[in-house]
């Protein structure tokens, strides 16, 4: 057995606790890491592997970070999902027997991160936590850096449990084994990464002492599971008691709207889809929060929409109140911007890693309490009023620091220098002994020049060797004898020491390491102090934080031109004049287009919406989400007047998206998203189906269309937005008296087209897949031998006979001279392929030929006519494209071809 040093040994036995973490182990000035963790974090923090003997003839792996420094390179262990166990020193050095006792006192890991630095102020850090009890799922979530913990129980549905760590998007996520593993398959490749954490201990007797009684008794079993199961994963990795954490926020699913991942993901409600930037989602737009709890307030009502028609109404009123009353909406944003974040400078109270300069923080925010009480007095809303109500100003904790701490302290609490004086009498006496010594040596100074006739003499200070009188060596000599001691050589210089100087920094040395012991021991228990005062403190930063969200809403809702929404009890769904409100926040130039919505029980509450690629189909469907999506966070909504009713949960099925990774093609994800729609939808859900029944042949996605239409039609009765290229369905208007046909209004007038973005009534005739594919920049070649095929294939339709039920109601085009068109089958993959209804490289190619923007006026675009003599290179493009089999290829397979066409003419 191979005999390691009592120092490695004792390292190997703490790992040993801590196998999954890297283990920064305290040796003097640095955080040591020694065999498989020295390897791997050289890699990954990039810094220099090196060795040592560790009792055996093999030099162990080593690498090491200075311990005051550490904090930067945890954070990055941290980000890229790993875990650090810090291991200190708890024994005196120098009463040790033999290996100094070392334990570790905390890990750190995704989810429970503390610095600063490294949370995002916008946003919330949770670590949850999921158990199946019984028939049920216990779900919960926890913030340790602001003391937030959730806690529900859910169905026996596993995708009710997805939907749930998918609203709070968690970075860690712990419960037994193979249920991780079963919530691993289910988490989407778009959501962020995630740390599984397999945790089965729980602690039940913890729960009571923690949250009391009352609140324990409250939760079912499975809610009781999750919450003990988290409650020992912390303590086991914080080493300390979690004060902060004093009380479970138990909620029911029914509270809250509901989202599935991809739906969230569609409607780009915090990020936007393709660069997964904050900047262009609802969050973005929405969010004028002058502090970091508002922001993530903001964050976490747009990620929950509430579902209580009276709690709206009260949001409602909060906003128009401030909405009316700009003087009051700018009073208020001023004194906010005074306002630190309290919710973590408290939970920083609580893990005793605040600092001087965290006291001083959150003195000044509670100074700004009285001034947010006087500026809404009298504002006239009633949540307003109870929200100043509720406000504790705690001015005895604001008294109790502002008696204490310096104004402007050092950033260490063991330096000193931040306790006021006045506030403890033994300190003062140490700080006037210590000031008096430092008066005397400068006293000295100027009496030793005097005596020695030396104008170069001096006295100093250093850590190692104390106060000295230095001279230069060729002054030495003017020393007397016997009265100076030598006490160190430098090259042009000696040092040299007094009795009177050694007695004086005896002194001043003792009352300066007892000043600094004394101002710590002060303050830890100043900290102490405040501590114990959490609740009232997290109280206050809740109410400072729903004040800064309503201000913020009724901001972005007057600088927009937002109106009030009605909210109603019923089914009927009624916008007028409804807008986009990030697609027109971002518009460069132009007005966006309006449009109505009324989905009602008895005038039609399914649209069919047909019309051509680039029209606007996607953005108007997702507008409509939005805008109820908006209505129930409390926010004003982008129309002109807005009856919205309370929906239960939003299902969204937009653009074309595979699954490489798991086996799944475009075709079958957006099955299963129907399945889910199926099988989950109410009557008080909104559905939004974009271009149903593509990804297969044209017959097969039109019966699949058709069936599911009538499904949502005759089994569930939802508010349902479709569209489609298959013009062939208008027919079901006939049949399904919910249904009505609508599409994007499209002018004619020669060969010019143009898009007039406008939802009209009746069924569209063509697609305009041909015309897109001009403007995407394809080669005049293949957009006229598309137009030679096309009237091809509409000769040999026509030869044939219409389909059964085949046919148009109402006109889509507002026509002076025909145009050239395209069929259902000539349909390309469509608009929903880009964010709001903008395909890949559509505009940026091909200059000759202009096509009107989503939102500027109407202007006529011509196509070019195809150059009489094709080059060889494009000849070879055209044959091939003319030996395709047209009739038995995929939507999906087109766009491929497609694509490989336009990169040999670009060679």
């Amino acid at each position: 057995m191979t005999q390691y040093t009592p120092m490695i040994q004792q390292y190997l036995a703490i790992k040993a606790q801590v196998p999954d973490a890297f283990l920064f182990f305290r040796l003097g000035d640095f955080y040591e890491l020694f065999f498989e963790d020295a390897i791997n974090a050289s890699r990954e923090l990039e810094i220099t592997l090196t060795g040592r003997g560790g009792g055996t003839e093999e030099r162990i792996p080593m690498c090491g970070v200075p311990y005051h420094s550490a904090d930067n390179y945890i954070s990055r262990l941290i980000e890229k999902g790993y875990k650090a166990a810090i291991c200190e020193q708890v024994e005196d050095p120098s009463v040790a027997k033999g290996v100094v006792r070392r334990e570790i006192v905390r890990i750190v890991t995704p989810g429970t991160v503390m610095d600063g630095k490294t949370l995002g102020d916008a946003s919330n850090n949770y670590i949850a936590a999921v158990a199946q009890v019984g028939g049920r799922y216990g779900f919960s979530a926890c913030d340790v850096s602001t003391g937030e913990l959730y806690a529900t129980s859910l169905s026996d549905s596993l995708q009710m449990l997805i939907d749930e760590l998918n609203a709070y998007a968690p970075a860690e996520i712990i419960g037994d084994g193979p249920l991780l593993d079963r919530v691993r398959g289910q988490i989407p490749l778009t959501a962020k990464s995630t740390v599984f954490t397999a945790w089965e201990r729980a602690a039940d007797d913890k729960l009571a002492p923690q949250f009391g009684e009352e609140a324990a008794g409250k939760l079912d079993a499975s809610a009781r599971r999750v919450v003990s199961l988290l409650l020992a994963y912390l303590h086991e990795t914080q080493k300390q008691s979690l004060t902060h954490i004093k009380e479970i926020r138990a909620y029911s699913p029914q509270q809250f709207m509901t989202m599935d991942p991809f739906t969230r993901r569609n409607l780009e409600l915090v990020e936007t889809v393709r660069e997964r930037s904050r900047k262009g989602s609802l969050l973005w737009l929405l969010d004028e929060t002058v502090t970091a709890m508002g922001a993530r307030m903001l964050r976490r009502w747009i990620e929950k929409p509430l579902m209580q028609a009276d709690a709206i109404r009260s949001r409602h009123d909060a906003v128009e109140t401030l909405y009316k009353q700009f003087i009051l909406r700018d009073d208020l944003r001023t004194v906010l911007k005074e306002v630190y974040d309290l919710e973590r400078l408290v939970a920083r109270m609580a893990y005793g890693s605040a600092n001087a300069r965290d006291m001083i923080a959150l003195r000044v925010s509670l100074e700004q309490v009285p001034r947010l009480k006087n500026v809404c007095a009298g504002a006239g809303a009633r949540v307003l009023e109870r929200l100043v109500d509720e406000m504790d100003p705690c001015s005895d904790i604001s008294e109790m620091i502002l008696g204490a701490i310096e104004d402007d302290p050092p950033v260490s609490v063991r330096d000193g220098g931040m306790i006021r004086e006045g506030y403890h009498d033994y300190l003062d006496q140490l700080r006037e002994a210590s000031t008096n010594g430092k008066k005397w040596i400068a006293e000295l100074e100027r009496s030793e020049r005097e005596a020695t006739g030396i104008k170069s003499l001096k006295v100093g200070y250093n850590k190692v060797f104390g106060y000295y009188i230095e001279v230069t060596k060729a002054n030495v000599g003017s020393l007397p004898e016997g009265r100076y001691e030598r006490k160190q050589t430098l090259a042009n210089a000696e040092r040299f020491v007094t009795p009177e100087l050694k007695e004086k920094e005896a002194l001043i040395l003792e009352a300066e390491d007892k000043r600094t012991d004394l101002e710590y021991e002060l303050f830890v228990q100043l900290r102490e102090r405040v501590s114990a005062q959490i609740g009232r403190l997290q109280k206050l930063a809740e109410a400072i934080a729903e004040l800064d969200v309503y201000q913020s809403l009724a901001a972005v809702s007057a600088s927009n031109r937002f109106i009030r929404p009605e909210i109603g009890d019923g089914y009927d769904l009624h916008i007028e004049e409804g807008r986009h409100p990030v697609v027109e926040a971002v518009l460069e130039s132009g007005a966006f287009i309006e449009n109505e919505t009324k989905l009602t029980a008895g005038d039609g509450s399914m649209l069919l919406i047909t019309g051509p690629n680039m029209a606007g189909k996607s953005t108007y469907m997702r507008q409509v989400a939005v805008i109820c999506l908006m209505a129930q966070i409390g926010c004003f909504v982008p129309a002109s007047s807005a009856r919205i009713p309370i929906i239960d949960r939003i299902f969204t099925r937009i653009g074309a998206a595979d699954d490489l990774i798991g086996g799944q093609s475009t075709f079958m994800v957006e099955m299963m998203d129907i399945q889910v729609m199926t099988e989950k939808a109410t009557e008080r859900s909104l559905v939004i189906i974009d271009e149903l029944g593509r990804g297969t042949s044209t017959g097969e996605g039109m019966a699949i269309a058709q069936a599911v239409i009538e499904f949502l039609h005759h089994e569930i009765g939802c508010k349902t937005l479709v569209s489609t290229h298959f013009h062939e369905l208008a027919h079901l208007e006939e049949s399904l008296p919910q249904l009505r046909n609508y599409c994007m209004a499209v002018k004619e007038s020669g060969q010019q087209v143009t898009f007039l973005r406008k939802l009209i009534r009746g069924a569209a005739s063509t697609s305009y897949g041909i015309y897109c594919a001009q403007i995407a920049g394809l080669p005049d070649a293949i957009i006229s031998r598309s137009y030679e095929l096309l009237q091809t294939f509409e000769a040999r339709a026509a030869a044939d006979g219409p389909e059964p039920g085949a046919g148009s109601s109402g006109g889509a085009v507002l026509t002076e001279e025909p145009a050239a068109r395209t069929s259902a089958n000539a349909a390309g993959a469509g608009e929903a392929n880009a964010p709001y209804g903008v395909p890949d490289g559509a505009l940026s190619q091909r200059s000759a030929v202009e096509q009107l923007s989503f939102f500027e006026e109407a202007k006529p675009v011509r196509a070019q006519a195809p150059s009489a003599k094709p080059d060889p290179q494009t000849q070879a493009v055209i044959d091939e494209l003319k030996a395709l089999d047209l009739l038995n290829i995929t939507p999906l397979q087109a766009i491929n071809v497609i694509y490989e066409l336009k990169k040999k003419l670009q060679a």
